[in-house]
């Protein structure tokens, strides 16, 4: 009959033969991850900024890309979101969720549009067929803007809360970086730019020279409903 450290050998042999594999798969995902391209993008002052919209140019397939349609909702009379990255083709429709009618247009060069005052009846989405940035306001609130960014990059995506962004793999070498920001000058056409490979763990810092959005004025109703919510 086994003895008691016989078992213990076969069960030390099976649990190694079943460990080995996930520690490997656990190894190989950690260097998947550490091996990742990271942006963080700060301000003068190093704190971290929110929808950056970073740009990395590469060779990619030829294929035209699948036309997206995305929202920017209107709510408590502000965009949302208030920057939105989409690639050329895409459509963006414009919904209305307040009880107060809007008027969405843009005078930009890379669209123009106007659409008239209107409430829960959402207008045709607009189609974006050329890359720039795309300033949004609204006619009758003159506090309300947002931006669509408009990219002919074959990635291009929008910091988090925290300024960061993990890129997927690249292609290796030297890659073109772009990353553009609201506050980065009034005429919206500046970008900073760089470059960046697959191992990167790049820091940018963006010097802020755009004035500060307007400040909603609210009124006393409006300011009541704002506290009761």
């Amino acid at each position: 009959m086994p003895t008691k450290n016989t078992y213990c050998r076969l069960f030390n042999k099976m649990l190694t033969l079943c460990t080995g594999p996930l520690v490997l798969l656990a190894t190989l995902l950690f260097s998947l991850t550490a091996n990742a391209a990271q942006i963080t993008v700060l301000d003068s002052d190093g704190l971290p900024l929110k929808d950056a919209v970073v740009e990395v140019y590469y060779d990619a397939e030829t294929n035209p890309p699948e036309q997206e349609k995305e929202n920017i909702y209107q709510r408590n009379a502000a965009f949302h979101p208030k920057v939105l990255t989409v690639p050329i083709g895409s459509y963006v429709a414009f919904p209305n969720q307040d009880t107060t009618r809007h008027h969405v247009y843009s005078f930009s060069s890379a669209k123009t549009f106007d659409l008239n005052l209107y409430l829960q009846e959402t207008p045709p989405p607009v189609h974006f067929d050329q890359a720039g940035i795309v300033v949004l306001g609204c006619n009758i609130h003159d506090h309300m803007q947002a931006f669509i960014v408009v990219s002919d990059a074959p990635y291009a995506a929008t910091t988090n809360a925290e300024g960061m962004l993990a890129l997927p793999t690249l292609p290796p070498g030297q890659h073109r970086l772009r990353v553009w920001h609201p506050r980065l000058d009034n005429n919206q056409e500046i970008w900073w730019e760089g470059d960046i490979n697959n191992a990167d763990q790049l820091e940018v810092r963006l010097e802020l020279n755009a004035l500060p959005p307007p400040v909603q004025n609210l009124s006393p109703l409006q300011q009541r409903f704002r506290d009761a919510s």
